[in-house]
């Protein structure tokens, strides 16, 4: 192990998926992009993290898309060539064997020189039988009893991996419930008595809590493991008693999300809104609000971050800096963003796409294709659409993976694929396959109008937006999550239907693009970089992940 790391304490940041980089498939989509983000925000500030997480030798998946359909391939990956193996190891015991556990060190570093080192869990070892090789193979594959070996791997032997390699830890911060049974692993160890029997009456929950942070992602049920107690039973065995787990964890299935509700001393959702509707789910315990934040460098087009370079020197340190955008002259602004749109158009032609138009609007939506985000709403009525744009002419370009289990994520890009082909001959568009980090930011910087309707109240933050404001691209999106905070109408951005309904959503979106959004781009240039500065220096300058693990080491970290 790196002596540099383990010299100093250390908040051990465990997450099921995290985003290094898309030659990494570590990740699958926002809650992997946050992970890394998380990282990198940490090595630049110098902040004393520890990430742990899975290998995923078989990453999430490949997207290919035929005829309209996804189709789905294994996007394998060498550890070797990215990261170091590291001497130790350490078991976990998955339905009572043995199954051992190895690290790789990969060390993210940041702009200035810091370094975090992101501990990455694997099981494929000789020492393993076959099945429990392929533990750490796919991310979110298999069905509930791969995903619960898996969760043992990421939360004990992560914990056991941390301590084997000399870390020490002053705080968990648990991304999600996949990693809470950390903290009944915190409970056992202090419990171990002197012969090396579990002392069972001794656990010490006060104890833990103070050590232990949970951050709860999302309202929708789907996003919190549960597992039946007979399962746990069966993979677990004795390694805590049944009648315990069920007061920490509830009482008719193991629920990972109340394990880390009763086990972190603080939690907190990921936007106002979002921290709100968490309350209200879990009553009785109280719910702190940090707003999720982007790297900006990371998520920064190289045009843009050129003139940031240029007139606001030190913004990717202190991102607050871009309130001051107003120095930038205008024609700077437009003409950074005419080359990130320019390579975009180039990318979408060569992916064999129709031929965008630089000189017309385009509107951008990417993200996990599931029926909450509705990627149909735009469209909903296909002959409005079509008029809008022959009064005013735009371009529309969409992304994103269903996951493989998702038969109703996968029949709305069939869906769109369809919309996209009926309305190809007025409205130039394109799906592009495979979105990983690379797309995401040629998208994120290369439209002119980002696009975000799902069902409220069930987008907890959402930071695709927060990526697009960083490049002057303001947003059009339902009044929820981050946006709730961040629109500020006809300045940063325009919002969709109310804060309260859904019922308008349709209607306030056509609305918007025909009598406001695309009359401001095509008549009005200097109204429309107004927007986009604002887009820079009222919401890029606030949602960053510097202010978001500023506020996470003053309030949950430094206690």
């Amino acid at each position: 192990m790196h002596n540099e790391f383990i010299h100093q304490s250390r908040i051990a940041y465990f997450t099921m998926e995290i985003a290094l980089t898309s030659g990494i498939p570590t990740y699958s989509g926002g809650l992997g992009v946050l992970a890394g983000d998380v990282m990198r925000a940490g090595a630049d500030i110098e902040l004393p993290l520890v990430a742990v997480s899975l290998v995923s030798r078989a990453g999430y998946f490949r997207q290919e898309i035929k005829d309209g359909r996804q189709i789905e391939h294994p996007d394998t990956w060498d550890p070797s060539k990215y990261a170091y193996p590291l001497d130790a190891k350490v078991a976990v015991s998955i339905e009572g064997r043995e199954v051992w556990v190895r690290g790789w060190l990969y060390v993210l570093r940041g702009h200035l020189g810091g370094k975090e080192p992101v501990i990455l869990l694997d099981t494929d070892l000789d020492e393993n039988e076959k099945d429990d090789r392929e533990i750490t193979h796919l991310l979110y594959g298999g069905d509930l009893v791969y995903r619960l070996k898996q969760e043992i791997v990421l939360g004990i032997g992560g914990l056991r991996m941390l301590h084997a390699l000399g870390f020490q830890i002053r705080q968990y911060h648990m991304n999600e419930g996949h990693s809470a049974l950390l903290a009944l692993e915190l409970l056992r160890r202090d419990a171990i008595t002197e012969n090396g029997e579990n002392d069972r009456l001794s656990y010490d929950i006060p104890q833990v809590r103070k050590v232990c942070n949970f951050t709860t992602h999302t309202p929708v049920e789907a996003g919190h493991d549960q597992f039946p107690y007979e399962m746990v039973q069966s993979i677990l065995r004795d390694f805590i008693d049944l009648p315990e787990l069920k007061m920490l964890a509830g009482e008719d299935r193991l629920n990972m999300t109340k394990l880390a509700l009763n086990l972190s001393e603080y939690v907190n959702g990921v936007a106002m809104k979002h921290a709100e509707v968490s309350r209200q789910m879990y009553p009785g315990y109280r719910v702190h609000a940090v707003t999720n934040g982007v790297h900006p460098q990371t998520w920064t087009f190289e045009s843009f971050a050129a003139i940031y370079d240029k007139y606001l020197p030190g913004w990717c340190h202190e991102p607050q800096l871009l309130v001051r955008v107003d120095q930038i002259p205008d024609e700077e602004v437009w003409e950074a963003h005419r080359q990130a749109k320019t390579a975009m158009i180039s990318l979408i032609k060569n992916l064999g796409a129709k031929e965008f138009n630089p000189d017309y609007p385009i509107i951008g939506f990417a993200r996990r294709m599931t029926a909450y985000k509705r990627p149909d709403l735009l469209f909903s009525d296909l002959e409005r659409l079509k008029a809008i744009a022959a009064k005013y002419p735009f371009q529309i370009v969409m992304a994103g993976k269903a996951h493989p289990k998702d038969e109703g994520g996968k029949k709305l890009i069939e869906m769109l694929h369809h919309h996209l082909q009926e309305i190809s001959p007025f409205i130039p568009s394109a799906f592009l396959p495979d979105y990983d980090m690379d797309l995401a930011l040629t998208l994120v910087s290369g439209v002119d109008i980002w696009l975000n309707t799902p069902l409220r109240p069930l987008e907890a933050s959402g930071t695709s937006g927060m990526k697009a404001a960083c490049n002057g691209v303001p947003s059009l999106s339902v009044l929820d999550g981050w946006w709730l905070e961040g629109c500020i109408e006809g300045v940063t951005g325009w919002g969709i239907g109310s804060e309260s309904s859904n019922g308008e959503d349709v209607n306030s979106l056509y609305e918007k693009l025909e009598k406001k959004v695309l009359p401001l781009y095509h008549d009005d240039r200097k109204g429309w970089i107004s927007i986009m500065k604002n887009a820079i220096g009222k919401n890029a300058s606030y949602f960053n992940s510097h202010r978001m693990m500023r506020r996470y080491a003053t309030e949950a970290y430094i206690r």
